[in-house]
């Protein structure tokens, strides 16, 4: 593949995301930028793909902030994961036909859909890109089972700081933070369904890291005041994210 004079800046997104975790010579980042794509834009809380759907395609979060989630027999959400700019979270459809979880635009969001037969060609050519694929779904399930732990064992003030450090990270690792300040554009009732509290749990959490001048806030902007003691509140090890670089606040 040959990359094209001018590469998309979609493409750009996700070979940051692959090198914040993984190497990737020269020629499989031209690979990448070769790579077909559609463009579609998701209004908020629209659903990208749905449990049981067969895609045939890979999803590149452009813009905007995503989740994957399951429904229960009740109705009631279990959110497992929030995604950012240049993840790729429908990964596992390369090599899994069936999903078994939808993934869900939480604002207006912009997507990069990767045809899987490009997908499976550039990773039978490059085996770095391979790797980097690889990585990233380990680095997945690494996520998962830091959640499943919190969710199983931490407090509420410490499962909400928790996820304000990794998400706060994972976006400093793109480039996407300022000054400690990032966006973080989730409702009360969302953070509830992915940490398993009550709205009124997660309000008084977030008033008490505020009282305590661990953060801030204005409207979907969250400031870091305090990193360490943030850390400290949410039993926070940035290691299970197996960044390449890790810098402090």
């Amino acid at each position: 593949m040959t990359a094209p004079d001018n590469p998309p800046q979609e493409l750009r997104l996700l070979i940051a995301k692959l090198r914040s975790i993984a190497e990737l010579p020269d020629s499989a980042e031209q690979a990448l930028l070769a790579l077909p794509f559609r463009l579609k834009t998701f209004a908020e809380n629209t659903d990208i793909v749905r449990q049981g759907d067969r895609p045939g395609e890979c999803a590149v979060l452009v813009e905007g902030f995503a989740c994957r989630y399951k429904l229960l027999g009740e109705g009631q959400r279990q959110i497992m994961s929030f995604h950012i700019p240049g993840d790729m979270p429908d990964l596992q459809s390369l090599h899994l036909p069936v999903m078994d979880h939808s993934l869900m635009a939480l604002t207006r969001t912009k997507l990069a859909f990767v045809p899987h037969l490009a997908l499976n060609e550039i990773t039978r050519t490059y085996p770095e890109i391979t790797v980097a694929f690889w990585r990233d779904t380990l680095i997945d399930a690494a996520v998962f089972r830091e959640w499943l732990a919190g969710v199983g064992r931490r407090t509420a003030h410490q499962r909400i700081a928790h996820v304000i450090c990794e998400v706060y990270v994972r976006m400093r690792a793109m480039r996407l933070t300022e000054n400690g300040s990032f966006q973080l554009p989730v409702t009360q009732a969302e953070l509830g369904d992915s940490l398993g509290l009550s709205t009124v749990h997660v309000n008084r959490v977030l008033q008490d890291l505020r009282r305590d001048r661990l953060i801030s806030s204005k409207g979907r902007f969250v400031v870091i005041e305090n990193w360490e003691l943030l850390q400290a509140a949410g039993d926070f090890d940035v290691s299970y994210l197996h960044l390449k670089d890790v810098k402090a606040a």
